[in-house]
């Protein structure tokens, strides 16, 4: 297969591509132990993950394949990712924090952190925010 096959092959599914969840978890190693968090979305859903992709939908008269369009694009499912990455890296950090393993000080300078970056990422991702109003 040539490299110009390859990129349409590659463009076609990028374009296709529908994600209808996202997941994201963490382990903060202190001194005191391990702490971790883990978040999970599913997109326009209130699915377990015992049913699989859309089948909350099924039982509406929603095929599989239309389960399946209504996912989020991978540009969607990338914000999504940074938004619950973000919530897991705080969570991960609270939890460390509370337990004892990492200092009040260094976890704020961390979540600080986290903030500026995931924002940095959201940013680059989807251009500056419009706060106007």
């Amino acid at each position: 297969m040539s490299d110009n096959n390859i990129k349409k092959v590659l463009a076609k599914v990028k374009k296709n591509l529908r994600v209808t969840k996202v997941v994201a978890t963490r382990a903060v190693k202190g001194r005191a132990g391990d702490s971790f968090a883990g978040f999970s979305a599913g997109w326009d859903s209130i699915q377990d993950d015992a049913g699989g992709a859309g089948s909350d939908l099924i039982d509406g008269g929603i095929s599989n394949e239309e389960a399946a369009k209504q996912g989020m694009t991978l540009k969607e499912a990338t914000v999504a990712h940074y938004m619950l990455a973000m919530h897991a890296d705080i969570a991960a950090t609270e939890a460390a924090v509370a337990g004892r393993s990492m200092s009040p000080e260094r976890g704020g300078d961390l979540i600080a952190s986290y903030r500026t970056n995931y924002g940095r990422l959201l940013i680059k991702l989807i251009g500056e925010p419009d706060v106007s109003g």
